[in-house]
C-alpha cells in the first residue's frame, strides 16, 4: 500500500493512496442500493511503531506537538492560543463573557439542555439543515466495562461522507495493564508504549478531527452500537478525566435501539440477539478486518446503520429526532444514582 505523509496542525498524519471508499456516495434520503458504494479511499491513522499493534503497522514514531482544535470550515485549521479549545457556533447569538461568569451552574446547564432541545428540533422540523449533519460512525475498545474505573484503548471513526481523510484510527495508552486481550486481541505490551498517545494527548488531535469534518455552520452526529451505555458514557468519562468538555454541537445516535425497535415492529425479521455480530451476520455484511477491533467493527457498522435506516424508512431529520446528548448521559447517570 503506497502512503503519503500529511500535516494537521503539525500533526503527522499517514494517508493511504490506494483502497475503498466506505459509502462515499452514501445517500441519506434515498438509501438506493443496500451494498454500498466503491471508489478511492483517504483515511489517516497516528503514527506508531510496527510493533505497536495498529492494524497496518508504521514504522515512525508518534510525536506530540503544539496544535490547535480550534477549526473553520471542511479540512481547514487555524491555530489558537489554547491548544484543545473548540468553538462552535451552533445557535445565534452567544451569552458575553461578562454575563456568563454571573450565571450559576444550574442556569448554565438549563441553557445546554435547551440548545441541544434547538438543535434537534430546528432539524427535524427543517429538512434544510439536514444537509448541514455531518455523520460519523465511531466505535472504541476498553480495558474493561466499567466508565469510571477502566480505560479506552483504541478508537476509529468514520466519517459516512467519505472524501479525504475520512477515516480516523488509533490505539491509546491507558497507563496500566490491559487485563483483557481475549474480547479485542489488544495487549499490554502493544499500547503501553512511548510512541502510542495517552487520551489526554489525543483528546484535542479527536476534537480537531471531529470539527475538520464538520461542514460550516453544521452539526454533528456520532453514531456507535450500544452508544447510550457504552461508548458514549465511556468518552464523557475519559473527556472529564482529562478536563475536556463534549463539544455541544455533539449529537449521538444508538443503533441498538434502532435495532430494537425495528425489531419491535416486525417488518424485518431480525435475530433475537442484537449484537454488532448478529446483525453484521442477518445483513450478510463481510467482516473486513479482526472482530472487535475499532475500525473493523466501524466499517461493519457503517453498513449496518445502512440497513437499518433504510427498513426503517428513517432520514437525516428521523435519525436526529432519535438523536441524544452527552447531557443527556450525565442526567440519566444522576437519576439512576439518586432513586438507588
Amino acid at each position: 500500500m503506497r502512503t503519503v505523509s500529511m500535516s494537521l496542525s503539525n500533526l503527522i498524519l499517514v494517508a493511504p493512496r490506494d483502497g475503498i471508499r466506505w459509502l462515499a456516495n452514501f445517500c441519506w434520503e434515498g438509501f438506493r442500493g443496500a451494498s454500498g458504494s466503491h471508489g478511492s479511499n483517504s483515511s489517516f491513522r497516528l503514527l506508531c511503531s510496527k510493533s505497536s499493534g495498529l492494524e497496518g503497522g508504521y514504522s515512525r514514531r508518534w510525536t506530540r506537538r503544539h496544535m490547535s482544535t480550534k477549526t473553520e470550515g471542511r479540512n481547514k485549521t487555524n491555530l489558537s492560543s489554547k491548544p484543545g479549545s473548540i468553538v462552535h457556533e451552533i445557535l445565534d447569538g452567544k451569552l458575553p463573557q461578562s454575563a456568563a461568569l454571573n450565571v450559576n451552574k444550574t442556569e448554565i446547564i438549563e441553557t445546554q439542555k435547551t440548545r441541544y432541545c434547538d438543535i434537534q428540533q430546528k432539524i427535524v422540523e427543517n429538512k434544510d439543515l439536514a444537509s448541514l449533519v455531518t455523520t460519523i460512525v465511531f466505535d472504541i475498545e476498553t480495558t474493561g466495562l466499567s466508565r469510571e474505573e477502566e480505560r479506552i484503548i483504541e478508537i476509529a471513526l468514520q466519517d459516512l461522507a467519505g472524501g479525504e481523510n475520512s477515516t480516523f484510527q488509533t490505539l491509546v495508552n491507558p497507563g496500566r495493564y490491559v487485563p483483557n486481550p481475549h474480547v479485542h486481541g489488544i495487549t499490554t505490551h502493544m499500547v503501553c508504549r512511548p510512541n502510542v498517545p495517552r487520551m489526554e494527548e489525543l483528546i484535542p488531535i479527536l476534537l480537531q478531527y471531529v470539527s475538520s469534518r464538520q461542514k460550516p455552520g453544521g452539526y454533528v452526529m456520532l453514531v456507535a452500537h450500544n452508544g447510550r451505555c457504552f461508548d458514549v458514557p465511556f468518552l464523557i468519562s475519559e473527556f472529564n478525566r482529562c478536563s475536556y468538555e463534549i463539544p455541544q454541537n455533539w449529537l449521538f445516535v444508538d443503533t441498538l435501539s434502532l435495532a430494537r425497535e425495528l425489531k419491535k415492529s416486525g417488518v424485518s425479521r431480525l435475530p433475537s440477539k442484537t449484537s454488532l455480530q448478529a446483525l453484521r451476520e442477518y445483513y450478510n455484511i463481510p467482516l473486513v478486518g479482526s472482530a472487535h477491533r475499532a475500525m473493523s467493527d466501524v466499517r461493519s457498522l457503517s453498513m449496518i446503520l445502512q440497513r437499518l435506516t433504510f427498513d426503517l424508512k428513517l432520514s437525516i431529520p428521523g435519525l436526529v429526532g432519535k438523536s441524544f446528548t452527552a447531557l443527556d448521559c450525565i442526567n440519566s447517570k444522576k437519576k439512576k444514582k439518586n432513586s438507588g
